[in-house]
């Protein structure tokens, strides 16, 4: 094919027949004055000239498969009519050249389209867009749009509340590409077990599997992933219970917020482990008032007069967050007791708990609790993949009916068909052995964190549970960790600074919490050097 260098100007502007025009929303060129123009060499194609280069600009051969790119680039353009009715297609042999991949991909992809009806097959012509209907004001474009009004609503008079002014957790969207990302609760794509996950949600895709997922369950679950949480993940805690008493949630996140909804109110004295969990915090704070800190130890939340003056308090036992230290058994006995005489619900947290096999465990609050007063939260995010969105509750029938009632009037249930994955996954014997697998790397790379950080920050303070998958980190007195951060940043490291578990207006600021399930343990040692390099630049 040939290359050549037309100014916008001088083409047709004719949307598919033509150079894109200038003001093309994906046009990488455009405010240059120049377009690269491609012409293929076959007369069917010379007579309808398109910028294909800008078309399929973001085409990779190392990205998903070339046939769903081709068609996604193809469909984009008919959807964004850049490319207009009855334009002609290049023929499979001229695009499959161009692109670089077999010509058997490209037929396949316009068959494909064909099928869906957005390209036409005309017999000794090729192919050519079809004839759409555009008629639907959704179909219209940008220029086509009419400009809004200044006088639209002033809205920040309106919200009820401004969750975006909170103090919250913050991750780069693009960690992957950082050399070493500290990050805690990301996916380690070395980890996950992508051949049995295939396996599993294969099996949901069946045509049997489908009849029984794709119907609405209003507001219930599938009864096979709570059969198998009964079987084989809530036992790891200690944990029992009936099907009546388990939802299903989207990821931890969700069951947090309905508890929430369901039991605060503006005056409702609800307490936190200071420092705690920055989203639970912020989630209580936008319903009640009086969200309080607690304080905690080496063993966890102290066991205090602070506690028994709440109605609820939120917990993290297994791993405290963010420090991360486990909470032995009497601390949880006493903790309980307290609850049981000052009648304080307790909301538990599980998350890892899973991970505490390391040390053979501690029950569960909730396995422990002879009168009904906790309510048990757990997720599949740290273990398998955040990206699941898949948790639970486990809580006195009476809640969970009533938990299941708004879970209704939110999203009715989680995708089933992730739910019968889920499920599979379980079934197999797969969770199993990823979890026996997750368990060895983190203490593998747990020995490398610890030698790394002895070495080059010898004078730090550090705290990580059993089994924990992150270190919890004081500094110097003096060490500004969002400095640090930014610091670090500069070299490939990413950090977590730790201002933002603590509450209050005036946080300290020389804590941070490093994540080492989402880091190569090759590079474990480089990135921590480097983070060590940082702390020096900074003085410390």
């Amino acid at each position: 094919m040939d290359h050549t260098l037309v100014r916008p100007e001088e083409g047709n502007q004719d949307v598919g027949r033509s150079a894109a025009p200038k003001s093309a929303p994906h046009d990488h060129l455009a405010g240059s004055g120049w377009a690269v123009q491609t012409s293929f060499r076959s007369r069917e194609a010379g007579e309808n000239r398109l910028n294909w280069s800008v078309l399929f600009r973001n085409f990779a051969l190392n990205q998903r498969s070339l046939q769903v790119q081709i068609r996604q680039m193809i469909v984009a353009a008919i959807e964004e009519r850049r490319l207009a009715a009855n334009a002609r297609m290049p023929s499979s042999r001229e695009l499959a050249l161009s692109l670089g991949v077999a010509r058997n991909t490209v037929v396949l992809a316009y068959r494909q389209l064909v099928d869906e009806g957005l390209l036409e097959s005309r017999e000794r012509s090729g192919y050519f867009v079809a004839d759409l209907d555009f008629d639907d004001p959704s179909h219209a474009t940008h220029a086509e749009m009419r400009a809004r009004s200044p006088l639209g609503p002033d809205w920040s008079s309106r919200f009820g509340l401004t969750p975006s002014t909170q103090r919250n957790i913050v991750k780069k969207i693009d960690w992957l590409r950082y050399p070493f990302p500290f990050l805690y609760g990301q996916f380690d794509p070395s980890l996950f077990p992508t051949n049995d996950w295939r396996e599993s949600a294969r099996g949901a895709l069946s045509v049997l599997e489908i009849q029984n997922w794709a119907r609405d369950l209003i507001d219930g679950d599938d009864p096979e992933l709570i059969d198998q949480l009964r079987v084989h993940v809530l036992p790891r805690a200690g944990i029992f219970a009936p099907p009546e008493e388990i939802i299903v949630t989207v990821g931890a996140q969700q069951a947090l917020f309905m508890l929430a909804q369901l039991f605060l109110r503006k005056e409702t004295r609800i307490g936190i482990e200071n420092p705690g969990y920055a989203d639970a915090r912020n989630i209580f704070g936008m319903i009640s008032d009086r969200v309080v800190p607690l304080a905690i130890d080496a063993d966890g939340l102290v066991a205090s007069h602070e506690v028994a003056a709440c109605e609820y308090i939120y917990v993290t036992p297994a791993h405290q967050c963010p420090t991360t230290v486990n909470m032995p058994l009497r601390r949880r006995e006493r903790l309980l007791e307290l609850a049981r005489q000052n009648d304080v619900v307790i909301i538990e947290d599980g998350y890892e708990s899973e991970l505490s096999a390391e040390s053979h465990g501690t029950p569960a609050l909730r396995s422990l609790d002879g009168d009904g007063r906790v309510v048990y939260i757990g997720s599949f995010s740290k273990i398998l993949a955040p990206g699941l969105r898949l948790g639970y509750v486990v809580a006195p029938e009476p809640v969970a009916r009533e938990l299941r009632a708004l879970r209704r009037l939110m999203l009715r249930h989680p995708p089933s068909n992730n739910q019968r994955a889920a499920a599979l996954f379980l079934g197999l014997g797969h969770y199993k052995s990823h979890l026996r697998r997750v368990t060895h790397a983190l203490k593998e790379r747990s020995v490398l964190v610890e030698a790394a950080l002895e070495r080059h920050l010898p004078r730090w303070r550090r705290l990580r549970g059993v089994g924990a998958s992150s270190y919890w980190l004081e500094g110097p007195p003096t060490l500004d960790c969002v400095a640090l951060a930014r610091e670090a940043e500069k070299r490939g490291v990413l950090i977590e600074p730790g201002d933002v578990f603590f509450m209050g207006d005036a946080p300290p600021r020389n804590f941070l919490r490093l994540g080492f399930a989402s880091i190569a343990r090759e590079r474990i040692g480089a990135g921590i050097a480097a983070l060590g390099q940082a702390a020096q630049a900074l003085g410390h």
